[in-house]
């Protein structure tokens, strides 16, 4: 292989890599729910570069880490659960590297 092509082929790869790098970065989870003050909560998620999180499985889970309530973000990307009694976390669980979890006292009106 010639100078040019290994210069060329090297920067391609710089390219490349610099490119799914941004790509990778740019796929942040976003994760938030809220108190409605009616004994329910409703949780949205997403991703920072606007891809549907719908079916991202979400998971309430008690103050032991025992699972409560468990189901998926709907076409809206959103889920709503009846609030538990005690201490409760909601986990985002979109795969490595996507896992986001709120405690419950942060959940507030």
């Amino acid at each position: 292989m010639g100078r040019g092509r290994r210069v060329l082929g090297a920067a391609f790869a710089a390219v490349a890599a610099t490119m799914l790098a941004g790509q990778a970065a740019a796929h942040t989870p976003l994760f938030s729910c809220y108190d409605n003050g009616d004994g329910t909560v409703l949780c949205e998620g997403g991703f920072s570069d606007g891809a549907s999180a719908a079916n991202v499985p979400v998971l309430v889970k008690d103050a032991g880490g025992g699972v409560v309530v468990e189901g998926k973000l709907d076409a809206n990307s959103e889920f709503e659960f009846d609030k538990p009694e005690g201490d409760y976390s909601v986990s985002f669980e979109g795969g490595e590297g996507h896992h986001i979890e709120i405690p419950g006292a942060e959940i507030v009106e």
